[in-house]
């Protein structure tokens, strides 16, 4: 690897990885305006977004960049496609935070409910723990704790199936909570969008580590017949 190379490829390492920080961020950010229903905190989190949109579009061009002046071959051409591809899930997390920041600030305008319909936290808790273990993967090259997070997308889906049915159910029993019920539902959604870039995220390092193409192979750690409920 010549020098130059060997210095583009440290520099971008850092880019992707100060934008993976920022979007963790952002993300933790959201989810604890919902807890908090602070509208102020939601509206810094949507007012975010530029600077974490700019930053996608500015790792893009240096990798594009990388590619047409360096030809870089091997691990290094593996590294350059997948944070290309790893940039590009970034900020769709990014972008699903402002909706669940647009999602507080609905609810800090609305009257404040005993408890979530479902275990919100758990469900934070988990896909939280898969955004940030992706990322720990990407800082570390780390495909086995990749393959922890493939192995926990399962497990946030069935708890957004569950949480489909309970909202179903509460909606049918307080017809007056609708509006409200369907925003944490939209929650649930935005939450298990998150999870499956964050399972890209980690795929993308597992390809970068040994060259493997997992996108359509996943994996499945919960019975059929159990997800299927």
């Amino acid at each position: 690897m010549s020098v130059h190379l060997l210095r583009q490829i440290e520099r971008l390492k850092k880019r992707i990885l100060s934008l993976g920080a920022i979007v963790e961020e952002s993300f933790e950010g959201a989810i604890r305006a919902v807890r908090e229903r602070d509208p102020q905190l939601a509206q810094r989190i949507i007012a975010g977004d530029d600077r974490i949109d700019q930053m996608e579009i500015d790792v893009e061009e240096e990798c594009l960049q990388t590619l047409a002046l360096h030809q870089p071959v091997a691990f290094d051409l593996r590294f350059v496609v997948a944070v290309l591809k790893i940039n590009s899930d970034l900020e769709r997390i990014a972008d699903l935070a402002v909706n669940i920041a647009e999602v507080a600030q609905y609810l800090a305008d609305h009257p404040r409910i005993e408890t979530p319909p479902y275990d919100l936290a758990a469900m934070t808790r988990k896909t939280q723990w898969m955004v940030k273990s992706s990322l720990d993967a990407l800082v570390n090259i780390d495909p086995q704790l990749a393959q922890q997070v493939r192995a926990m997308d399962d497990e946030v889906d069935l708890m957004h199936r569950q949480n489909y049915t309970r909202i179903e159910q509460q909606i049918l029993e307080r017809i007056d909570r609708t509006g409200m019920l369907l925003h944490f539902l939209s929650i649930s959604r935005y939450l298990e969008r998150i999870a499956d870039h964050a399972v890209n995220v980690s795929e993308d390092v597992i390809y970068m580590a040994q060259g493997d193409i997992l996108r359509h192979e996943r994996i499945h750690t919960i019975p059929k017949e159990t997800a299927a409920r």
